[in-house]
């Protein structure tokens, strides 16, 4: 094969200079239009068409154009268009599945967290309270709203929704028209707006056009899984309103007072218009921003045929009328018991699976509203009598005393009285010391190095601090319970005087020593086992002694006679309960005790009976229920029962065999009669003299602690059992009187006040009915004996042979035993 010739770069140059001067060569180096018309000198080639030069090709040579190089060329145009269009969807594909992981579940669209609170009633229906964490929702099922409210929700924020299936395309296109006329304006639908607002639950927004595209998507889901019924229950329990209202539920009650199904035209209007600024257009700070956005509601109503025009003209001019009852906490009929529930059930919840800030639980509880509000009343207006009796009485040296609480409330308007002045005087260096020592400011100064003289000069100096201490410490407390004796049910529950001021529960969670309240535990036990009524024993004082344990001598009675143990309980002996107690053997009362419903451990010690040992008062009422049923002990109760979100019970608290016998029925029946005596003439007695219930069948008992610091009485009657304790937080305080530090004189008044109320009440479904107790079947009245020998005086050597003590007391007559009833000693 011949070689190719070789060129120059020179000659290469000049051959493209030559060109160019010929005009053959353009100026990017291809052939021009003038190498169409040059015939070459020679060559095969055919006129027109340029020889094909020996060698390899020269630069600036076309390269020809072929069909082979067209096809090839537009196939690789459509595989790189395909490649374009596949990778483009891939990454749409991604993109939606990005979007489709971040939009919320099915189960978080039904159970978005936080949603529901849970919601407490009363036994007669009436909002208790609300357990929350946040956000004060309650669920309303879509039934319940009225008709107007949809009707207003339609036509204001989604006209077409029952028609499109998520997204409004119609309304999208208008807005993107008019866009660049009108600017940008919604067009959400009332499914998007709901899937905004499961959004804000879940993760607090997802803003941009990435939460648009996410929130078109949820309201997609939505439509194709629910109802539009569904759907409307679920935006009306999901939207949020100002003032700590979630919900409609939460808002109706919070600006309306009352129940969404309750809600007018004009009040469903104004709720519906504050979605589109809820404090723009809040009905309590802004009423006339409200009512001119419910008149835009109305009018739209109107427009979209949901109302008619001359109902929108009688309204319109109307202003908005609110009954604004934010909810509190501590603003409910019975906050006190609204704060041992909800203590209680968190850990029912917790044991069930269920949490009560976000399972929307309902819990029907047995307290009666209106017989709460009698409680809350009397206990308001007693306590308020009794703290000006203990203010004036330790205000000064020299006394002032009368023993009507009346007198004290004038006294104190009258004249210039500084609370517990004198007491705050007297205890200076004991008392006062030790509180405020024991406060948080002087635990501090304690850890920055005071000695604890030092902190408590310091504190004292402080007058705001120690005012406050002296009020804190000074202020009277109060407990009060109403509990069913045929059921156990809880009917009102005080904790307390005031909530704000004092937050402990004076109920059930308050542990003080009963008194002569625990006294009916012994004759429980001695009727129970064989004794009579009219059993007697020596009122004489004694010493008794056990083996390794300190002497005790009781205190109290030792007036001398022969006393029947009706009357020693009639008037509270404590002389004749101890010798009672000492023939049964105090682990008996004890055991009787924890039989009829105490449960806090008690002290089987010979002063058992005296009630040395610290209990509740709540237990103590439940155990004189178990007398005043027959014997049956029922525990209280104040949970009726609980259902779910749905109306589903998942928890009752009342079976049928709840009750258990503690002593026989004529045994309770006895001890009840006996403590008739306490009321007809007894300690009791001012329950009928100073309130005016002799007419009704009562039985009860009251107590007093050591120094006057607790004040205790407990009443029965065959369809209710009250129980009331009076005194302070702290058992360093007492009445400085003795005669108004007795259960008969402070704590009676409550349960006389509640009582007197009841048996006047409106209301007959609570009215206190005239009913009598029941003897049981087959009962046996005792029989009494020669009573000859009561209240005698008798001489101390019989005694001495009686009983083997040496006996205190009067000496007088000689006194024999009964004939019948033999006494054991």
């Amino acid at each position: 094969m011949p070689d190719r010739p070789s060129y120059s770069d020179e000659e290469l140059a000049r051959f493209f200079e030559e060109r160019a001067a010929h005009g053959t060569i353009g100026a990017a180096g291809t052939i021009g239009e003038a190498t169409r018309d040059v015939q070459p000198p020679d060559g095969d080639g055919a006129r027109g068409t340029a020889p094909r030069p020996h060698g390899p090709a020269r630069p600036g040579d076309p390269r020809p154009v072929t069909p082979t190089s067209v096809e090839t060329r537009t196939e690789t145009l459509l595989k790189r268009g395909g490649i374009a269009v596949g990778v483009l969807a891939l990454l749409g594909l991604v993109f939606f599945l990005y979007l489709w992981s971040g939009i919320p579940s099915l189960e978080e669209i039904e159970n978005p967290e936080n949603l529901e609170s849970t919601l407490v009633y009363s036994a007669d229906g009436e909002e208790l309270a609300r357990y929350y964490l946040g956000e004060n929702r309650t669920w309303v099922p879509v039934d319940s709203l009225p008709n107007h409210l949809i009707d207003a929700l339609v036509a204001t924020e989604d006209r077409r929704f029952f028609n499109h299936w998520g997204l409004d395309l119609y309304g999208l296109a208008v807005v993107l028209v008019k866009a660049p006329f009108e600017g940008v304006r919604g067009a959400s639908t009332i499914s998007q707006q709901l899937a905004r607002n499961l959004y804000r639950i879940r993760k607090g927004g997802d803003p941009g056009i990435r939460g648009k595209l996410r929130e078109m998507l949820t309201a997609i889901q939505i439509e194709r899984n629910y109802t539009k019924r569904e759907i409307i229950e679920m935006y009306f329990n999901t939207v949020t309103f100002s003032n700590n209202a979630f919900g409609v539920q939460a808002a109706s009650r919070t600006y309306f007072n009352k129940d969404a199904s309750q809600l007018d035209l004009g009040e469903s209007a104004v709720l519906v218009g504050m979605q589109k600024a809820t404090t723009f257009y809040n009905p309590v700070r802004n009423p006339g921003n409200a009512q001119r956005r419910r008149n835009v509601v109305l009018n739209q109503m109107v427009k979209y045929g949901y109302l008619e025009e001359g109902t929108y003209r009688a309204l319109a001019p109307d202003s908005v009328r609110t009954d604004f009852q934010p909810y509190s906490h501590t603003d409910n009929m019975a906050p006190h018991f609204a704060e041992v529930l909800r203590l209680w059930m968190r850990d029912w919840a917790e044991a069930n699976g269920y949490d009560i800030y976000r399972d929307g639980l309902q819990v029907y509880t047995t307290l009666d509203s209106r017989v709460q509000a009698l409680a809350e009343a009397a206990v308001v207006e007693q306590m308020a009598k009794l703290q000006a009796v203990v203010d004036v009485d330790w205000s000064a040296a020299d006394r002032y005393f009368s023993q009507s609480e009346d007198n004290y409330v004038r006294y104190v308007a009258d004249n210039d009285v500084e609370p517990f002045a004198y007491y705050w005087d007297r205890f200076s260096d004991t008392y006062v010391d030790a509180f405020i020592s024991e406060t948080r400011r002087a635990q501090i100064l304690r850890n920055a190095g005071f000695s604890r003289d030092d902190a408590i000069d310091s504190l004292r100096t402080d007058a705001v601090f120690m005012d406050s201490l002296r009020t804190e410490k000074t202020r009277l407390e109060a407990g009060m319970v109403v509990v069913d004796p045929t059921t156990g049910a809880v009917r009102a529950w005080v904790g307390g005087k005031n909530f704000v001021e004092d937050k402990f529960d004076h109920v059930m969670q308050a542990q003080r020593q009963p008194g002569s309240t625990f006294k009916p535990f012994a004759y429980a036990a001695a009727i129970d086992n064989g004794f009579s009524p009219y059993y007697a024993l020596p009122d004489t004082g004694f010493t008794w002694r056990i083996p390794g344990q300190p002497a005790w001598r009781p205190r109290g009675g030792g007036g001398g006679g022969m006393k029947t143990l009706a009357r020693g309980l009639a008037t509270s002996n404590n002389t004749i309960t101890a010798r009672l107690t000492r023939e049964l053997g105090p682990a008996r009362v004890a055991l009787y005790a924890q039989r009829m419903g105490v449960q806090s451990p008690i002290d089987a010690v010979p002063s058992v009976a005296l009630g040395p040992s610290d209990v509740n008062l709540l237990e103590m009422t439940a155990s004189y229920a178990t007398l005043a049923s027959g014997g049956i002990y029922r525990p209280p109760t104040f949970v009726a029962k609980i259902t779910d979100r749905f109306g589903n019970t998942v928890a009752a608290f009342f079976p049928e065999d709840s009750g258990q016998e503690a002593l026989s029925a004529s045994s309770a029946y006895t001890v009840v009669d006996m403590m008739r005596g306490v009321v007809d003439y007894g300690t009791g007695r001012r329950i009928n003299v100073k309130f005016g219930l002799g007419e009704y069948d009562l039985a009860g008992k009251t107590g007093t602690t050591q120094e006057s610091a607790d004040g205790w009485f407990i009443m029965m009657h065959p369809e209710m059992v009250v129980g009331a304790w009076v005194g302070w937080n702290d058992r360093r305080v007492s009445y400085r009187s003795d005669w108004w530090g007795q259960g008969a004189h402070n704590a009676l008044y409550l349960v006389g006040d509640f009582t007197r109320r009841l048996s006047r009440a409106d209301d007959p479904a609570i009215r206190l009915a005239k009913t009598r107790f029941r003897e049981p079947p087959g009962y046996v009245e005792p029989i009494p004996l020669d009573m000859q020998y009561e209240d005698q005086w008798y001489d101390r050597t019989e005694c001495r042979e009686l009983t083997g003590e040496n006996c205190d007391g009067p000496s007088g007559s000689e006194a024999g035993r009964p004939e019948s009833g033999r006494i054991e000693w």
